[in-house]
């Protein structure tokens, strides 16, 4: 039976962290927190659970995360972000995993929670992700801050019921602010990738990005928190979209 590493990156997690921790130990042979040296009580709540804690600074989550995949152990791994839990239908289905490891990766639907409100629309569900992995066969890769697992061509992936059940914001207030970040960071990945940014997009892909969240995802089904969400998603891409041209424009004034 193949031991398991569970493989964690934070920075100021207090608020999420012992659940995410809770989750897992059942499962974890080995649980590798990389902490962007928190200035909260994350890394105590980590030690609490007896995690080990390597503190790396953070260069983006893409590196963050294959940073912490080679402190690990074990080359099963479990990766989580600290806002995520497993719901004890995918902790089963883990166990079985370990007891007979058939596939090179296993992908997992994710459920978030937004607000106190799960969300089962919008795009954010079924949200499926590839978690649980031989760290020899893939590599994180994507354009931050959207990371993701990709494995080697040819290999094998299972599907595993059960929800990676994600914690996103418990405010409005929070998603504007990360909105904002996340945008910066997309705008600066977009650039230095060299991919192109034209003016019409700042209009074009925001109606876009609405229309096929709250309308064709059925957004408005999940309520008042559908509408928020799928209007935060638009407003996140009109601001990455102006945020990229500005870099541009002054990129070539340079």
């Amino acid at each position: 039976m193949p031991e398991l590493s569970v493989v964690i990156i934070t920075y100021n997690e207090e608020r999420n962290i012992a659940r995410c921790l809770e989750s897992v130990k059942e499962i974890a042979d080995e649980i590798i927190v990389v902490d962007s040296f928190s200035t909260d009580k994350t890394k105590i709540i980590c030690e609490s659970f007896d995690a080990k804690v390597i503190e790396h600074h953070f260069e983006g989550h893409i590196r963050q995360k294959n940073f912490a995949i080679s402190q690990a152990t074990f080359p099963h791994q479990l990766s989580l972000d600290a806002d995520e839990a497993l719901s004890a239908e995918l902790i089963t289905e883990i166990k079985k995993v370990k007891q007979n490891w058939v596939a090179d990766g296993y992908r997992m639907n994710r459920l978030a929670n937004y607000c106190g409100k799960w969300i089962r629309h919008c795009g954010w569900y079924p949200d499926t992700k590839l978690r649980l992995y031989d760290s020899r066969k893939g590599l994180w890769t994507g354009l931050d801050p959207h990371d993701r697992f990709e494995m080697e061509p040819e290999t094998k992936l299972e599907f595993l019921p059960g929800n990676l059940l994600h914690y996103t914001y418990y405010t409005i207030d929070e998603h504007i602010l990360q909105s904002n970040k996340f945008s910066t960071i997309a705008a600066h990945a977009l650039t230095e990738k060299g991919n192109p940014v034209f003016f019409v997009q700042i209009f074009i892909n925001p109606i876009a990005k609405f229309i096929r969240n709250y309308f064709l995802r059925l957004g408005f089904l999940d309520g008042f928190y559908g509408f928020i969400i799928c209007q935060s998603a638009a407003h996140e891409t009109f601001l990455k979209y102006v945020k990229a041209w500005q870099i541009k424009k002054s990129d070539r004034k340079d």
